[in-house]
């Protein structure tokens, strides 16, 4: 007997967008027009099957009281507590078989039912239009009975004609969603799957004169300063300008003098259309992109974009975000001198768009579409390159173009990402052009650049964006005229990204380079009651990434990362540098089209020991690309210790997104020294007081201990046990972090999966063999090799230590032994303090965490912070935490201190847990407080790359084995 499938809704598998919708129009947040939304608590059903019920419950009066309520807008499986699924995570393989368009019998299926009453002053006459936001992946809709239609593009609006079939009360709304359809072909983009009905569902009131669909266009001359202002409406109507004197028809032209709007002076313009039946409020920006003389420019201005990607993500609510998370995002961005957007992949929600406008954000506005998991086919069936989708696609790049043309704000068209090529972006592009020919458009997936106005590339490494911008790289001759950008780079995956800076020396060089937008916005960690936040595979899926969700400049619940602040650094629109001169600073303005006549610049001299003292200096406005070498104000030099100056600017007064003092950059240069840089590249070790040489003790032995000065060793084994009757354990030599993120690599990249290759090889579990324990005159020398098991590798480590009545100094020499092929994780030593030395305090950089190559942002001076404070939460556990160019830390538990001076300067970490601990942890919920604050005093450490995604640690950065030498001074005293 043979058996056929049981088809469900025909609908679902189409390669159609749906129907019944209306055609796409301009999206606008409010006019005089009435406007009811829907949201709130919804009627539920899940079924596992599209077909498992009939469609009775979309009929008035359907018995909905033993169902289930959920809020809208929202995703099902992130409410219920469990009980209607639970999301999944993947970034490029689809989580069901890959049959375009087909999709599996078990395509979980939520009927939503809504009833309402129309508001006692909804207006009589006119029309009225159901409208939806967003609701993945697949939906049918009902209201009062009657279908309107289905959809399909989860990150797009549909609205739906419904003024007949209104009653004054008990309107009956009922929408059935489909997890998965053809549709979900078109929409595989690195997130989460999170079904529903996701963003607001509303119903508007159209008066007889509505305004329909119109389109701003709103250029500027920046030879003459003249804006050209023409608003083409489908219905006919006025606009008025008041500020500017106008009122003009619609599709009439006026050209008046204008200040134009860009990302760093937002400037919008109040303006209304009126047609017959409703007045429109509008927010017009004058500005004309254009790609000229391979440059992207805006206002004839070659502009730099300093941006990032962003999901839209919630941790709680997935994609649903409210206004004030929305405003929370753009604000941050801003705090932190990010000055561009990409939507990766797919439009935000249109109020998110408003924000840009009105705080200034260049975007690159995505169409809903990715097809990556096809790469897993060799792109075999890619809906790009296949016709019989052409109509989705097209109906996507409407809804998209359509929806938000009217944004100043959005620079750019993308096609949409990693979607391989083919007729269908063709097709894309085509229309794009004829309907919106004043913006480029992007595209990175196509290396011919045939659909593109710019050359756009992810995670290219240093040395191929500098080929790129000294236009060496080869390639078709029309992408060589095109401008370059990096629509990906830098992924922020846990611990990193390194080496931001390069790569903006890069950009700030070569004038084709027009910058880039770091992988991504938001770590996509969702509250888990177990795990605290979940990454892929928590919630039990069979096909899943892992922590690769977990990618963002932000955690989850919207604290900045140590990769925020220093790309914050990296990225300042204004360069403060040493000057030529010893006591002199350089002031370089990097904007695109501001001066810095809004900026209060100060001086704050600074010396180890001292407290600091602030002056103000007297800067010119510069205008872009304008530089000035200013005096700094006499001091006298402090007899010992360092001094340093740090020079802000920071805000004169407030502005929309930041209040007065804010500070938007800042430099260092020591104090009446001329040399700014020490050999690590950092901010430097001039005037830095040689390390005490703690001699004159001699070791003596007696009950099993070598006594030498305020500390007590093992004889046998020359450990370390008591420093000036404080208990510690070691130091002894140590090279092994959890790894990181990026020391794990991705899958594509072997060479850079060095966590994979540190274990083969046993850095985390090496072996410690004492060799001798010598007292001599004066010095206990402790010789030592450390090595892993099953290799010859091995590290030869000598631990000379010498003492006075207060002080104990440790001069440690280490030499590799064998052919390392491998870099190190770190070199230094691992000591262990009891647990209530939990606060610490340092001079050195700071505040925040540090790394070879993510060091910008550490600045010279005295910090303090607690013990439990030092650690950054990364969603999975990995190194963090360190704190580069010390020259001194301290930690004390209220009553005694212990003191480290360091020669050279060094790093250090101090957490209640190993590091080895710290590795076997897949969340930090696993992590639990000991007894002891363990130490790491980092001789070096390896850099941290990009390779998580992107490319690994350049080679300056990199800790080789080879001979080092370095010294401490140890002391413990009254607090």
């Amino acid at each position: 007997m043979s058996t056929s499938r049981i088809p469900g809704p025909a609908y679902l598998e189409d390669r159609s967008p749906g129907t019944g919708a209306l055609p796409p129009r301009a999206w606008y947040p409010e006019s005089d027009a009435t406007r009811l939304g829907l949201g709130g608590r919804w009627r539920f059903r899940l079924s596992p099957t599209a077909d498992a019920h009939d469609e009775a419950f979309a009929r008035p009066g359907h018995d909905t009281s033993d169902w289930a309520e959920l809020t809208v807008p929202g995703h099902w499986v992130l409410q219920g507590d469990g009980a209607f699924g639970a999301p999944a995570y993947t970034n490029v393989a689809y989580p069901f078989p890959v049959d375009p368009p087909r999709v599996p019998d078990e395509n979980p299926t939520g009927d939503h039912v809504r009833t309402f009453d129309l508001p006692p002053d909804w207006p009589d006459g006119g029309s009225a239009v159901l409208r939806f936001e967003g609701v993945e992946s697949c939906a049918r809709v009902w209201l009062n009975g009657h279908e309107l239609g289905t959809f399909k593009g989860s990150r797009l609006p549909h609205e739906f004609p419904v003024g007949a079939l209104l009653r004054p009360t008990g309107n009956t709304l009922a929408v059935r969603v489909h997890q998965w359809s053809s549709g979900s072909y078109l929409e595989d983009q690195d997130q989460w799957w999170l079904p529903g009905i996701f963003r607001e569902v509303a119903l508007l009131h159209r008066p007889e004169g509505a305004a329909g669909d119109f389109s701003v266009h709103a250029s500027y001359d920046h030879r003459s300063g003249l804006g050209t202002l023409r608003v083409d409406s489908e219905v006919p109507g006025r606009v008025t300008v008041p500020e500017l004197g106008l009122d003009l028809a619609t599709g009439e032209s006026a050209v008046v003098p204008v200040e134009a709007w860009n990302a760093e002076l937002p400037r919008l313009y109040a303006a209304q259309l009126a047609t017959a039946g409703e007045r429109v409020p509008l927010r017009i920006g004058f500005r004309t992109v254009a790609v000229e003389d391979g440059l992207l420019k805006v206002n004839g201005r070659r502009i730099l974009f300093r941006g990032v990607n962003r999901h839209e993500f919630h941790p709680a609510t997935g994609r649903t975000l409210d206004l004030a998370t929305m405003r929370e995002d753009v604000l941050l961005m801003k705090r932190h001198n990010i000055n561009a957007v990409r939507t990766s992949h797919y439009p935000p929600h249109p109020a998110f768009l408003d924000l840009c406008d009105e705080l200034g954000l260049w975007v690159i506005d995505e169409c809903d579409l990715e097809t990556h998991g096809f790469h897993l086919t060799d792109w075999r069936g890619n809906p790009a390159d296949d016709d019989r989708w052409t109509p989705a696609l097209l109906d996507r790049a409407a809804r998209t173009v359509e929806r938000d043309k009217n944004h100043p704000s959005v620079v750019l068209w993308s096609l949409g990402n990693e979607s391989g090529t083919g007729r269908g972006l063709t097709a894309m592009a085509s229309w794009i052009r004829e309907r919106d020919p004043s913006r480029p458009l992007h595209y990175e997936g196509d290396p011919s650049c045939r659909d593109t106005d710019v050359y756009s590339l992810m995670y290219a490494d240093h040395a191929e964006v500098d080929r790129i911008g000294r236009r060496a790289d080869g390639g078709p001759e029309h992408r060589a005229r095109l401008p370059f950008l990096l629509c990906e780079y830098a992924h922020a995956m846990g611990n990193g990204p390194g080496g931001l800076a390069e790569y903006q020396r890069l950009f700030e060089t070569h004038e084709r380079c027009q910058g880039g937008f770091v992988w991504e916005w938001i770590d996509h960690g969702l509250d888990h009651p177990r795990f605290g936040h979940a990454y892929g595979g928590d919630f039990g899926e069979e096909l899943h990434d892992g922590a690769f969700v977990c990618d963002g400049l932000l955690l989850p619940d919207r604290t900045p990362s140590p990769g925020l602040t220093e790309y914050a650094k990296v990225i300042e629109p204004v360069r403060i540098a040493p000057g030529d001169g010893p006591d002199s600073v350089r002031i370089t303005n990097l904007h695109d089209f501001a001066d810095l006549s809004g900026f209060l610049f100060t001086c704050t001299h600074e010396a180890d020991g001292a407290g600091p003292f602030t002056r103000t200096l007297d800067v010119p406005p510069l205008g872009p690309g304008g530089s000035v070498e200013v005096e700094l104000p006499p001091v006298p030099r402090p007899a010992t210790g360092e001094a340093w100056w740090t020079v802000r600017a920071s805000l004169a007064g407030p502005v929309p997104w930041a209040p007065s003092g804010h500070t938007v950059a800042w430099g260092q240069l020591p104090a009446g020294a001329t040399d700014p840089t020490d050999s690590a590249g950092s901010a430097g070790s001039a005037g830095r007081p040689a390390l005490p040489r703690a001699r004159g003790l001699a070791p003596r032995v007696r009950d099993g201990l070598v006594v030498l000065g305020p500390a007590a060793f093992e004889a046998g084994t020359g450990r370390l046990i008591r420093l000036g009757g404080v208990p510690v354990s070691g130091p002894r030599l140590d090279v092994w972090r959890a790894p990181t993120d990026n020391d794990r690599g991705a899958p594509w990249t072997p060479a850079d999966q060095l966590a994979r290759r540190w274990s083969e090889l046993g850095l985390h579990r090496m072996r410690h063999r004492t060799d001798g324990v010598e007292p001599t005159a004066d010095t206990l020398e402790v010789r030592t090799r450390v090595a892993p098991a099953g290799s010859a590798l091995a590290l030869r480590a000598v631990l000379r230590w010498s003492a006075d009545a207060e002080l104990l100094r440790l001069d440690v020499t280490v030499e590799p032994e064998g052919d390392w092929e491998l870099p190190l994780p770190r070199l230094g030593v691992r000591m262990g303090l009891p647990s209530a030395f939990g606060r610490a305090r340092w001079f050195g950089g700071g505040p925040g965490e540090a790394y070879p190559d993510s060091r910008s942002a550490a600045r010279i001076g005295l910090h303090r912070l607690n013990v439990d404070a030092l650690g950054t939460r990364y969603v999975r556990p990995q190194e963090n935490g360190a704190r580069a160019d010390v020259r001194w830390a301290q930690l004390d538990d209220g009553v005694t201190s212990v003191r480290i001076e360091g020669d050279p300067a060094f790093s250090f970490t101090a957490r209640r847990w190993t590091s080895e601990q710290l590795a076997a942890a897949r969340h930090r919920t696993d992590l639990t407080p000991g007894d002891t604050v363990w130490l790491n005093l980092d001789h070096a450490q390896h850099g941290l790359g990009s390779a998580s995604c992107g490319p690994g640690v350049l080679p300056e950065h990199r800790l080789t084995a080879e001979p080092a030498a370095f010294a401490f001074v140890l002391s413990a005293r009254t607090a």
